[in-house]
């Protein structure tokens, strides 16, 4: 098979998580970074709880499905033209993001894409383990299928992270066969199938599958490797994952045992260390492709999350929300249970300066002019603004869900009033 050139690769996307053993504060941090082209917003979307009649059906981006007696209420990251999200978090306290991987099965018809199956996820699964539970039972009903992708037909399959306040797993997936494996204390995960001869649990039939395939010896006298069997590494680059991989995997393991949410701000932001992406490098080097992704059409850091999932039942998770490229924004901080602020529900195909995200994207352009200069400039106030929210999250996690709405409409129109005044600022020079 043709090795696709990493300039005409669409795939891209990172997500962190640390568990308890390895956080400061004994929580499960969980962090994730949607990259995806460069011009495709990505409002916020606010789900409340619901109850469904008997019978109903769900219409996801490409298929309608039975719907569940009862979905929970959920905050994801809804690239505009579909149904379902890059990412989000869950009453619950589950967090999911998924990833393009790339695998020996073919795609063909239509089916669930995989940001369908985060959002189902999330609405069906009151536990990590049972949003696994949940991905996996509507995968071998319904496959996967359809294009991922609103200007082309590119359809891929998937891998996720899916955590919840005590546990993490990750699945990885190749059309209908899937593997996951459980978390032990931090994992990082991107788009490339990782999960070798170390599986928790298998999807029936995947391994007589690929020995049928001829991807796996039928007398092998080793565990089964679902990597060495499904992984693809003609058709995509492996530069394009390895180095985001390994930079991510570097990252938790120096901080591990006192990883908080700033260090996982940080590496959401991270260009190898640079203040901007490294554009000196060409797109056959791994360190091309940073964290932070400024690589269109390969895949722009659009949007952010980080949730922090605290043990405690009644302790609020957070979830602060990125609306573009994290390295230039800020992460403002959201609840489930509160009113999200309308206004980052905002965005769609064409150019709209009462939307956050746009507002956001007009910012890096700007800021593309001279990273040197004007990245510190953007690190100052937002920082700032940052450093002044995170100070009185303590407080308000246990507080009335109605402190907890305002203090989220305060904070975002703080955001947007720097937005603006930084655009002001550079567009003058």
């Amino acid at each position: 098979m043709r090795k696709i050139p990493p300039s005409a690769v669409r795939v891209s996307c990172d997500s962190l998580v640390a568990l308890p053993v390895a956080t400061a504060e004994g929580v499960v941090l969980f962090a994730k970074n949607s990259d995806r082209p460069a011009n495709e917003p990505q409002p916020l979307v606010h789900v409340p709880r619901r109850d469904h009649p008997t019978g109903a059906t769900v219409a996801c981006t490409y298929v309608s499905i039975p719907q569940a007696a009862r979905t929970a209420q959920v905050i994801g990251s809804r690239p505009y033209w579909c149904w379902g999200f890059e990412h989000g978090l869950n009453e619950y306290g589950v967090a999911i993001g998924n990833h393009t991987v790339f695998t020996r099965d073919s795609l063909s018809g239509l089916g669930l894409i995989g940001m369908d199956l985060v959002r189902l996820g999330l609405e069906r699964g009151r536990t990590a383990e049972g949003a696994v539970d949940t991905i996996t039972a509507l995968l071998t009903a319904h496959g996967q299928g359809g294009s991922g992708y609103a200007d082309k037909e590119w359809p891929y399959h998937n891998s996720f992270l899916v955590a919840d306040r005590h546990a993490a797993f990750v699945l990885e997936t190749s059309d209908r066969h899937w593997a996951v494996r459980h978390v032990a204390d931090v994992a990082s995960v991107s788009n490339h199938v990782s999960i070798a001869d170390d599986w928790d649990a298998l999807s029936d039939g995947a391994i007589e599958h690929a020995i049928a395939a001829g991807w796996w010896p039928s007398e092998a006298d080793r565990r089964f490797d679902f990597a060495a069997a499904y992984r693809d590494t003609a058709m995509v680059p492996e530069a394009v994952s390895s180095g985001r991989h390994q930079r991510t995997c570097a990252l938790l393991t120096a901080a591990q045992g006192g990883l908080r949410v700033d260090a996982l701000k940080a590496a959401l932001r991270d260009h190898y260390g640079r203040i901007g992406p490294p554009h000196d490098l060409t797109p056959g080097e791994p360190q091309y492709f940073s964290v932070c992704m400024h690589a269109d059409p390969v895949g722009t850091t659009t949007a952010s999350m980080i949730a922090r999932l605290p043990a405690a039942a009644d302790e609020v998770p957070v979830y602060w929300a990125s609306l573009g490229s994290p390295c230039i924004g800020a992460f403002v901080p959201l609840f489930v249970d509160a009113a999200v602020p309308a206004i980052v529900g905002r965005g769609g195909a064409q150019p709209d300066r009462d939307s956050p995200w746009w507002q956001a994207n007009h910012l890096l352009s700007l800021v593309e002019r001279d990273w040197e200069h004007h990245v510190p400039r953007v690190r100052a106030r937002f920082d700032a603004l940052e450093a002044g929210w995170d100070a009185q999250l303590p407080a308000l996690v246990r507080r009335s869900a109605a402190d907890r709405s305002a203090f989220s409409e305060a904070a975002v129109h703080a955001y947007l009033a720097t937005l603006n005044a930084l655009t002001v600022e550079f567009t003058r020079g």
